[in-house]
């Protein structure tokens, strides 16, 4: 009884003490009239208050997130299925939802009338523009009376997960020589059976097939040639993302800090797609996915690695070791110091093919420690054999990453993209 009371309004509790003091009056002056208005002023709040407590008992709600991965930028919906299965129809059920600031305002919901046993349903749109791993929920209904005498709340469904991805940007071409191997598209060639038609040719030997010969070369050599079809396998290859606060600029979606977590996804999917084993590791060198090659690797691990990624306050690049592994590597740096570049390239393995895209992050805006000019890191990493592409806030990322598939086939070269060029 007395968590039903404790629902009364303000409304309800003013009219259950000018009932009572209706009573007292009727006591003072003997009018017993006065005794029964009060009587029933004093027993509706209460009456109303209980009904209400009993109503909200029979409420059951649900949640389902289409899709619960979405990219920055993307749509999601969000269905609830809210029925009773109380004896008492439900009336005047206000549904709120609960939804961080990030993905937008709390949506609402007023339910005049609730059906018994099928429910009602009720939809609403996300479009996240900030990634990383948000709560939606809990689901909350208000109950009140149509005269406002009580007001319940009570929770629903709990939270639900949204994996909020970095925006994926489609890139062409990979760096010329990439992966291991001498082949201009970095392919080892293996014996496997199957493969591409502009495969070796050796010549024939006894019991091969001959619908092998490859008659081309048989009539320029002027002997029987067969073709060994073979499979191309690609080497293995690091993504470093530089995740420094003191290394970016800029806030929310548009930083320096998000297009660098941008651009380290889309070249992450868009490598693994053409057969490159991917390695993902920060400024210090700690490993968020790595491929061993066992199939285990997929593109939504990269995207849900990155969707939880957070920045972290550190000054400089401490790499204590190389972080390609002695692969090639490909590394997406913010505002470096030539301390810190000294200290990435005397950790690298040398032979190795070394990339780096260097952000112009005072194009971006301000922010914590002084702006660095890339210039200076630029020169030591060229000086060293890397292939380096400045980026700014106006390149696109395809133009950027033209930069590093030019500058893959031209070690120690620099170039700008964005600023008309």
């Amino acid at each position: 009884m007395r968590g039903a009371l404790s629902g009364l309004t303000t409304r309800g509790r003013c009219l259950i003490a000018a009932g009572l003091a209706a009573a007292l009056c009727s006591i003072v002056l003997n009018e017993r009239d006065l005794m029964r208005v009060s009587v029933f002023v004093v027993a509706l709040p209460l009456l109303v208050c209980v009904l209400t407590a009993v109503s909200r008992v029979g409420l059951h709600a649900q949640r389902h997130i289409f899709p619960v991965r979405v990219p920055v930028g993307g749509r999601t919906e969000v269905a609830l299925t809210v029925r009773s299965t109380g004896r008492l129809p439900t009336v005047g059920l206000l549904v709120s939802d609960g939804v961080p600031y990030a993905l937008g305002g709390k949506p609402r919901f007023l339910i005049e009338h609730l059906p018994r046993h099928t429910g009602t349903q009720l939809r609403y749109t996300l479009q996240p523009m900030l990634r990383g791993i948000q709560q939606i929920g809990p689901l909350k209904a208000t109950i009140t009376d149509p005269f406002g005498l009580a007001e319940f709340e009570r929770e629903l469904a709990g939270s639900s997960r949204l994996v909020v991805v970095p925006r994926v940007v489609r890139l062409a071409g990979v760096p010329g020589g990439s992966g291991l191997g001498s082949g201009d598209d970095g392919s080892v060639r293996l014996n496997a059976g199957q493969g591409e038609d502009d495969a070796v040719v050796r010549p024939y030997r006894q019991g091969d097939d001959l619908r092998k010969v490859h008659w081309r070369s048989t009539a320029k050599r002027d002997e029987m040639m067969v073709r060994v079809e073979e499979s191309p396998w690609r080497g293995g290859t690091t993504v470093l993302l530089d995740r420094r606060v003191s290394g970016h600029r800029g806030t929310g979606a548009g930083s320096s800090l998000e297009w660098a977590v941008s651009f380290a996804a889309s070249v992450c999917v868009h490598l693994h797609r053409h057969g490159h084993q991917i390695r993902l590791v920060t400024e210090t060198g700690g490993i968020l996915v790595s491929d061993a090659g066992d199939g285990a690797h997929s593109d939504d691990a990269v995207l849900d690695a990155l969707a939880a990624l957070q920045p972290v306050h550190q000054r400089d690049i401490s790499c204590p070791a190389d972080p390609g592994h002695g692969q090639e590597l490909i590394a997406v740096l913010g505002a470096a110091t030539p301390e810190s570049v000294s200290r990435l390239i005397r950790y690298r393995t040398r032979g190795t093919r070394s990339l780096a895209v260097l952000l112009d992050t005072a194009a971006w805006g301000s922010g914590e420690g002084p702006d660095v000019d890339p210039t200076a890191a630029a020169t030591l990493l060229s000086g060293a054999g890397w292939g380096v592409t400045i980026a700014r806030p106006d390149a696109p990322m395809t133009q950027v990453w033209a930069g590093v598939c030019r500058t893959g086939n031209r070690r120690g070269d620099t170039m700008i993209a964005g600023a008309g060029t």
